[in-house]
């Protein structure tokens, strides 16, 4: 978790389910590589959302995989440790304590951000400054073992109004993964 000394808010929630996620996410091979299918995903995501980026998110104990990326110039393969803001976009690793992703998975509840700056818990999150975010719509993939693997999101430089239709498409496309991830699991991809 981490704490922002001037104002005292919890930036990033405490996640008593790290563990086992991250237990649970090697056990289904999930969260070190990039994954064509969510890629696809992602893309397919942000044409019906009309977003700029989307992501197939997995977290474990200190970083989010971006399994699955879609952003305004495409697909970005590359997997760099280095500063999200050095090559201007979007990476496939991103630290735990960026982004709202975390908050959707510790909470287990989409979360739906359409001013982030409307928001000074989120307003004060690094990616606001060091990608331009400014509006986020995210939900959870909780799997049949009852674990948030990681989320789906949308997300855009501008304030949106995602409204009741936002929150129900990124809420059925999250539901949508996890039984592609189950089937999956199953041997049925």
């Amino acid at each position: 978790m981490t704490y922002d000394p001037t104002c005292r808010l919890l930036l990033t929630p405490v996640d008593q389910e790290a563990p086992a996620r991250a237990r649970r996410l090697r056990r289904l091979g999930l969260g070190e590589r990039r994954d064509e299918a969510f890629d696809a995903f992602a893309q397919r995501l942000a044409e019906a959302t009309r977003a700029p980026y989307s992501m197939v998110n997995f977290i474990d104990e200190n970083r989010q995989f971006f399994a699955g990326l879609h952003t305004p110039t495409g697909t970005y393969t590359g997997s760099d440790l280095s500063a999200v803001a050095a090559a201007g976009g979007i990476h496939r690793i991103m630290a735990r304590d960026h982004g709202y992703c975390p908050h959707v998975v510790a909470r287990r509840k989409a979360l739906v951000l359409e001013d982030v700056c409307d928001y000074p818990r989120f307003a004060g999150n690094p990616v606001v400054d060091e990608i331009g975010i400014r509006s986020y719509l995210g939900a959870p993939l909780i799997d049949r073992t009852g674990i948030a693997l990681g989320a789906v999101c949308v997300v855009d430089t501008v304030p949106r109004q995602w409204g009741l239709a936002g929150l129900e498409t990124i809420k059925a496309a999250a539901a949508e993964l996890v039984a592609q991830i189950h089937r999956r699991e199953g041997g049925g991809i």
